[in-house]
């Protein structure tokens, strides 16, 4: 499991050896041993393809924290007989790259190959990332990246185009209980649990396996003489806070299934996916700016009270604050899901931009200018305009787009909600202007 185990064995020291972490004391020997990576693993996947084959390329594991990163990168280098060797991108400098670099050239030289292992490689600078390329290439090194943040934002495409992207999975409780029996097998204790505070204590890991491994060492250190129930269990221990970073890739990543569930009408998600943003510490000022973008981008004109709603539930918040204030935010979740949805002024809004980019800077039809001096009246400014409100049915069916140029259809409304009725006025105006330019020909 990534990042599992990713202490190196202790080193060997004079006296009793100090206790070894249960992490470290169960770290998997072999690739088989790793729990819930096994769609890369197994014979069909890209690792277990690639050892199958016995040529290995270089790799960023992508994956959130505790799932198999370091330990998988260890046993890559022992299954494919090269030397392993780790650094991390927070502690490593030029000065520390170079070293790396000049005592992986002379292990090449002497006919074995380096696998070097650097954790959080997104933190390394552009000019860092680039100094990898010229020993990727000529083999020196294959290079196994780990990192948490999504590799097309933060590694160089140079680098990237050199490495295979493999993405890990965060642990399902199925491969936290596997993980949960094999501490148990190692300290030869069953954690003294119920079932269901069992299942409380590996929730808590929230797919973290290290996590979920050191909350199991607490647990087995109790002494305790009858099983702990899910109450007892929550006075002794602190449930861990869910994994979100309100600059990572997890803000990205739910701020996309909010506004995904609200345009998919599903008020329950949408409410869920909001509330793990707040659980997460987002601040509710930017979940009331993405509301009302959802008003206008997702609901439009087939509600035009929905961008008012998501608007005063906005003024509301930031009159009475939290937690009250997050209410209003909530309900204005509930009304966007429900209500009928358009993009119509939006895909609209989006051709007409296209469509004045492309026209250049063609002139107003002269009929529609204004005429303030002689000079432009002489031009023929105004001349022959339809005043709208003395036209028959106050619709004159005048051409306002440049002169020569084909009359386009920028919107479209659906029949769904208020736009239904938009549509019926949009149909009508085409009729008429349509009849009068047929009373004109005549």
């Amino acid at each position: 499991m990534a990042d599992l185990f990713d202490t190196a064995p202790p080193a060997d020291r004079p006296g009793r050896a100090a206790p070894r972490p249960l992490a470290d004391r169960i770290r998997p020997a072999r690739m088989s041993d790793v729990i819930g990576q096994e769609k890369l693993l197994g014979a069909d996947g890209p690792l277990g393809a690639m050892l199958a084959a016995g040529s290995l390329s270089s790799l960023i594991l992508w994956g959130p924290p505790g799932v198999g990163k370091t330990t998988i990168a260890r046993l890559l280098a022992q299954e494919s007989d090269r030397a392993f060797v780790q650094i991390s991108a927070i502690f490593s400098g030029v000065a520390e790259l170079r070293k790396v670099f000049e005592a992986a050239k002379i292990r090449h030289q002497q006919g074995q190959s380096t696998l070097l292992f650097v954790d959080e490689i997104h933190r390394f600078n552009k000019a860092q990332q680039d100094s990898f390329l010229p020993y990727m290439e000529d083999g020196t090194i294959i290079l196994v990246g780990a990192t948490t943040e999504n590799p097309s934002f933060e590694l160089n495409a140079a680098l990237l185009s050199r490495a295979q992207v493999v993405i890990l999975e965060r642990l399902s409780l199925a491969d936290l209980e596997r993980l949960a029996q094999r501490a148990e097998m190692e300290t030869g204790r069953a954690l003294p649990l119920t079932g269901e505070a069992r299942d409380r204590l590996l929730e808590m890991a929230d797919g973290d396996g290290r996590a979920a491994l050191n909350l199991i060492e607490q647990v087995l250190s109790w002494k305790v003489t009858d099983k702990l129930d899910p109450e007892q269990l929550s006075k002794r221990l602190m449930r861990r806070a869910a994994k979100y970073d309100k600059s990572g890739d997890e803000h990205y990543n739910l701020i996309s299934a909010l506004h995904k569930s609200v345009r998919g009408s599903d008020p329950d998600a949408a409410l869920y996916w909001f509330a793990r943003m707040l659980e997460g510490g987002e601040d509710p000022r930017y979940l009331a700016r993405r509301l009302v973008r959802m008003a206008v981008e997702d609901i439009g004109l087939a509600d035009p009270q929905a961008q008012t709603h998501a608007l005063h539930a906005w003024e509301t918040y930031e009159r009475i604050g939290s937690p009250e204030g997050e209410l209003a935010l909530a309900q204005t979740v509930i009304y966007l899901a429900l209500a009928p949805k358009s993009n119509a002024g939006y895909v609209a809004y989006k051709a007409a931009r296209d469509l004045a980019r492309r026209s250049g800077s063609q002139m107003p039809p002269a009929h529609i200018l204004n005429a303030p001096t002689d000079l432009m009246k002489d031009q023929g400014f105004g001349a022959g305009y339809a005043y709208d409100h003395d036209a028959e049915d106050a619709f004159s069916g005048q051409n306002y787009f440049p002169d020569g140029m084909k009359r386009p259809v920028l919107y479209a409304p659906v029949e769904r909600g208020f736009e239904r009725e938009l549509k019926k006025r949009v149909d009508w105006f085409a009729g008429l202007r349509q009849k009068r330019r047929g009373s004109e020909r005549i």
